[in-house]
């Protein structure tokens, strides 16, 4: 299923939020909320799903953006991105120890935003490693997590849930996913995705088809079929399928 990728905004100036929020509506994100304090953003990850934060390091109340970032990095790793104005060294030196996906100084413009967006991107597809200078303007077109696959897709970045693919098909030196009735082309080959996919979720029936084995219908002498889409089956792989589809 295609989704919107949600960023939480922590912006205790409500103009600038609402700026940001206006940014991002038009990159075709997600806003999941607005909220002016770090206590409320620490609370809003603990009960929501969110795939960025950006988040101010001048934050007014008990606890700045920093010292919020410290608090959600305890139970969460989604990335963040830090907003600031003519931060001082200290300042910049502590913010640095949280190890953000990027920073974006005010004023800013669109492109901005978006360009540290995609830098989160490539942070979570990094596992939380610093990204390499040679990926900052590489144009990669998907990142493959554990749970999630993020392509470009009409010019924006979106998310497609791995629980959701229905079948992967290879194409030469590309991969097609299918989900939900939606198609994408990855420029990546299937060995590729199949390595980092979950073996509980998917296996190889052919070698051009990798399936996922919740989403089967029916299993044939030479065929498996997933909605109205017959996939070949390679009879060298079928007792291997038969296998995970009775450990379900």
């Amino acid at each position: 299923m295609e989704n919107s990728i949600k960023i939480l905004v922590v912006e205790d100036e409500m103009i600038i939020g609402a700026k940001i929020s206006m940014h991002l509506v038009g990159l075709g994100y997600d806003v999941d909320g607005i909220l002016p304090r770090g206590e409320e953003a620490i609370m809003h990850v603990q009960e929501n799903n969110v795939d960025i934060i950006l988040l101010d390091i001048n934050l007014k109340g008990k606890i700045d953006g920093i010292e919020t970032a410290k608090q959600i990095q305890k139970y969460s790793t989604v990335p963040i991105i830090y907003l600031t104005a003519n931060a001082d060294e200290a300042t910049f030196n502590r913010a640095k120890s949280t190890r953000p996906a990027a920073f974006i100084s005010k004023p800013f413009k669109q492109l901005d935003l978006q360009r540290a967006i995609e830098l989160a991107i490539c942070r979570m597809a990094e596992n939380g490693a610093a990204l390499p200078p040679h990926l900052e303007n590489s144009g990669k077109q998907h990142f493959i997590l554990s749970d999630r696959i993020f392509v470009r897709y009409k010019d924006k970045m979106i998310k497609i849930m791995v629980a959701d693919i229905l079948y992967i098909e290879a194409d030469r030196n590309y991969s097609r996913i299918f989900a939900a009735g939606k198609e994408f082309l990855l420029s990546v080959t299937l060995k590729t995705i199949e390595d980092k996919l979950s073996v509980d979720l998917f296996v190889r029936v052919h070698r051009s088809y990798i399936i996922n084995i919740t989403q089967i219908e029916e299993v044939g002498e030479s065929h498996v079929f997933i909605g109205d889409k017959s996939i070949p089956l390679s009879a060298g792989l079928k007792e291997h399928l038969l296998e995970k589809i009775q450990t379900l």
